[in-house]
């Protein structure tokens, strides 16, 4: 069963940056995608930004420019990078993992990020 310890939320204001990390231990697997989902009040929870196995990065529209997603295989480590923080950024950022042998998801239990003034 893959762990996941995710940390950096909290509360920030408009124009602000904050750094998300999240460690996944116990992966027996070597080939999986690493990406951050999040879910805002009252909404579904959406793709924020994926890692893929292939060195491929891809971001929803609402975050291009603004939010960054990294990993460390080494480390099973993956962070999202997000600068000029809006109102509408305010949710709970999920960390994911998506084995590709198996298809399967793997979900963090969230970490809360606010942005106000």
């Amino acid at each position: 069963q893959v762990q996941f310890v995710e940390s950096g939320g909290g509360l920030v204001q408009p124009g602000e940056s904050l750094r998300l990390s999240c460690v996944a231990s116990r992966i027996i697997f070597n080939t999986y995608d690493m990406g951050w989902y999040r879910q805002a009040p009252g909404k579904q929870r959406e793709l924020v930004a994926v890692s893929t196995s292939g060195g491929n990065t891809n971001y929803a529209d609402s975050v291009k420019g603004r939010f960054t997603i990294s990993r460390d295989n080494a480390k099973k480590t993956v962070y999202l990078e997000m600068n000029s923080l809006k109102p509408e950024d305010t949710a709970v950022y999920y960390c994911n993992v998506r084995v590709v042998a198996t298809g399967r998801y793997y979900w963090g239990q969230g970490t809360q990020v606010t942005v106000s003034s």
